[in-house]
């Protein structure tokens, strides 16, 4: 049975950072699931979509094929063969995200692909509702979270060493507590801690003491 790691929390959180360097450490395969939502909205966008309709976004969702492959230490996604890059990481795909991933149906067939990938070997999956209904069993569930000051810079340092920054910091800060509004309040799996998920504050601690944490908490026949 492939072991399970799930990481939640808001964007800028530092959940990418910490799930890589744990699943480096641990021989883990990463995989994003933020990704998923983002290459459906990309494609919604692309062809037009109107994303405020939950109906036409759920009808389009269905013909999306999305192919998961192990690559380096993480689980690639792949379009039509094509990986979409930095293309789902761009602001407007960010404007658009959170209605798309509101949509029941959409939810619903992304965890299917997630809970999917165990056959694959170990995992350590970050997101927003991971912990809570991807997988809500699994005995190594964190919560990480941060001030909404600490998680723009973080996302606009990270926006501008990907090349795609066009944003103040003001803007990219108010961006995120919009997102966290829509997660945090949707109908269907909302971003919340799960019961029982350790909830680290990244504020003011450095990478490699967030990775230390989640991995001093982790069951010890894990280590």
């Amino acid at each position: 049975m492939s072991r399970v790691i799930a990481i939640d929390g808001p964007s800028g959180a530092g959940k990418s950072s910490v799930s890589r360097l744990v699943g480096r450490k641990l021989g883990f395969l990463h995989v994003d699931s933020g990704a998923l939502y983002r290459i459906m909205t990309w494609r919604c966008l692309a062809e037009g979509v109107d994303t405020t309709d939950s109906v036409k976004v759920s009808e389009f969702a269905r013909k999306v094929e999305v192919e998961c492959r192990p690559e380096d230490g993480r689980i690639a996604y792949y379009v039509n063969g094509e990986a979409p890059g930095d293309r789902i990481r761009k602001p407007e795909i960010n404007a658009h995200a959170s209605e798309v991933a509101t949509v029941k149906e959409v939810r619903d067939r992304i965890t299917a692909i997630l809970r999917g990938m165990t056959v694959y070997g170990d995992l350590v999956v970050e997101g927003r509702d991971i912990t809570t209904a991807v997988f809500p069993d699994s005995p190594a569930r964190f919560y990480l979270t941060a001030s909404a000051e600490a998680r723009a810079r973080r996302r606009q340092k990270e926006e501008v060493e990907k090349g795609i920054a066009n944003q103040s910091a003001e803007a990219v800060k108010a961006s995120l507590l919009a997102r966290d509004a829509i997660d945090s309040t949707r109908q269907y799996a909302p971003l919340r801690k799960a019961d029982g998920a350790l909830e680290i504050d990244s504020s003011d601690l450095t990478l490699d003491q967030v990775v230390e944490t989640v991995l001093s908490a982790l069951p010890a026949d894990w280590k």
